[in-house]
C-alpha cells in the first residue's frame, strides 16, 4: 500500500492542481460563452443543437466518444500530468 504525500506535499499539490483546474474551467467558461445569445436580462442562450452535443457527451463514457472527443480530453490530462509527475519525483513522494 503506498503511503499518502505528508500535509505540506499534499496541500501544494492540491494547489497547484486546483489552479490547473480553475484555468480549464474558465477557458470552457468563456467558450461557452462565447457560443451563447446573451439576452436582454443578462441570461445566455445556448444554441439546441449545442445543447444536444454536450447532453450526448455528458450521457457518453469515455471509450464511447469520438476520436477527436478522446483526443481533447488527453489535451486536458495534460496539463495536469507533469505536476503529478513531479510530485511522485521528490522527496516527498509517498514510497
Amino acid at each position: 500500500m503506498t503511503k499518502p504525500f505528508d500535509a505540506n506535499t499534499r496541500k501544494t499539490l492540491v494547489d497547484r492542481l486546483a489552479a490547473i483546474e480553475h484555468e480549464r474551467w474558465s477557458h470552457w467558461q468563456r467558450y461557452m460563452h462565447g457560443k451563447a445569445a446573451r439576452q436582454d436580462d443578462g441570461s445566455l442562450l445556448i444554441p439546441a443543437d449545442l445543447v444536444a452535443r454536450w447532453e450526448k457527451q455528458i450521457a457518453t463514457d469515455y471509450a464511447d466518444l469520438s476520436a477527436d472527443e478522446q483526443e481533447s480530453d488527453r489535451e486536458q490530462v495534460e496539463r495536469y500530468l507533469p505536476i503529478i509527475e513531479d510530485a511522485f519525483r521528490s522527496d516527498d513522494a509517498p514510497a
